[in-house]
C-alpha cells in the first residue's frame, strides 16, 4: 500500500474515534459565517488529521483550516484536501450519516481518497497504484492497516443494463434542479428510484453499485467531493462538471466546485 495512503487510513480512523467520543455527548452546536453548523467534533478531527499528515510535508487544505493565499498555493504540485467532519448537518441530527474524507491531489486530480464512516465504522479508500477501491467493515476504529486489507472488499459500480435507475440525492440538499433531473431521466422512458444520502456517502453508493448516478446542482466545496471523486475515479466512474463537463478540478483559486453529476 501506498505509504500516503496508509497515513490517510490511520488519520481517518483515529478522527472518527474523536468524532464519536463528541458524538456521545451533549455537544454545542455553533454557526459560522456562512450558517453552515460547527461542532467540537469538527475541531478535534481537524487536529487530529492535521497531526498525522503535517509530517509528510505536503501542503493541506482543509475545511476548518485557515485557507493559503491562492498566490501561494498555485505553486502546489500536491496537496492534501481533507473534510474532517463532512454532513454536519447529519451529525447534528444523530443520524449516523457524517463522515470524514481525505483526499490527496496532484495537478488539480485527486489521486488518492478516505472515506470513513465513523457511526458503522465502514471505510472507504481508492489504491491509485492499483486502480481499485475498497470497502472494510471494521470493528474498531483502533485497527492495523494489516486488518484493513484483511477485511477489504473490493469496489464493484452496477451493471448500466439495470432496469431502474437509482438517483442518490443529498438528504439535505434536495432541490427543483434534482427534481427536475430526475424528470429528465422519466422522460427518456426509465423507471427511476430516488435514495436520500447524506455528506461522501452519496460518492460511496456509486462506487459500490447501490446507485446509478448523483447529481449535485447546490453549492459544495472541494473538501466535500475529492476524496469521493477519487473513489468513484477509481471504479470507473466519473464526477462531470456541468459547466465544462469535464472532472471536478481541486486547488482552484476558488475553492467551491461548479454543478455536477457523478456516474458513469
Amino acid at each position: 500500500m501506498d505509504n500516503n495512503l496508509h497515513i490517510a487510513i490511520k488519520a481517518s480512523l483515529a478522527a472518527g474515534k474523536v468524532v464519536m467520543e463528541v458524538y456521545e455527548t451533549a455537544f454545542n452546536v455553533e454557526l459560522k459565517d456562512d450558517k453552515s453548523p460547527l461542532t467540537e467534533a469538527d475541531n478535534k478531527a481537524n487536529a487530529v488529521i492535521n497531526a498525522y499528515l503535517i509530517p509528510t510535508e505536503i501542503p493541506i487544505i482543509s475545511e476548518e483550516n485557515k485557507q493559503t493565499d491562492y498566490a501561494i498555493r498555485k505553486e502546489w504540485e500536491t496537496c492534501w484536501v481533507v473534510d474532517p467532519v463532512d454532513g454536519t448537518k447529519e451529525f447534528v441530527k444523530r443520524n449516523g450519516e457524517f463522515t470524514v474524507n481525505i483526499a490527496l491531489v496532484a495537478k488539480g486530480k485527486p489521486v488518492l481518497g478516505v472515506i470513513y464512516v465513523p457511526a458503522t465504522k465502514t471505510l472507504y479508500y481508492a489504491d491509485k497504484e492499483i486502480n481499485q477501491a475498497f470497502k472494510a467493515d471494521l470493528e474498531s476504529h483502533d485497527v492495523s492497516i494489516a486488518k484493513v486489507l484483511e477485511l477489504a472488499v473490493a469496489l464493484q459500480p452496477k451493471d448500466e443494463n439495470s432496469k431502474i435507475i437509482q438517483v442518490v440525492a443529498s438528504r439535505s440538499h434536495m432541490n427543483q434542479d434534482t427534481l427536475t433531473f430526475v424528470e429528465s431521466l422519466k422522460g427518456e422512458g426509465k423507471e427511476v428510484e430516488i435514495i436520500s444520502k447524506g455528506s461522501s456517502l452519496k460518492f460511496c453508493l456509486l462506487a459500490e453499485g447501490l446507485a446509478d448516478v448523483y447529481p449535485r446542482f447546490a453549492p459544495t466545496m472541494e473538501w466535500d467531493t475529492a476524496a469521493g471523486q477519487a473513489i468513484c475515479n477509481a471504479v470507473g466512474l466519473q464526477v462531470l462538471s456541468t459547466e465544462t463537463n469535464s472532472s471536478l478540478a481541486y486547488n482552484k483559486e476558488n475553492l467551491l466546485n461548479s454543478y455536477f453529476v457523478a456516474g458513469k
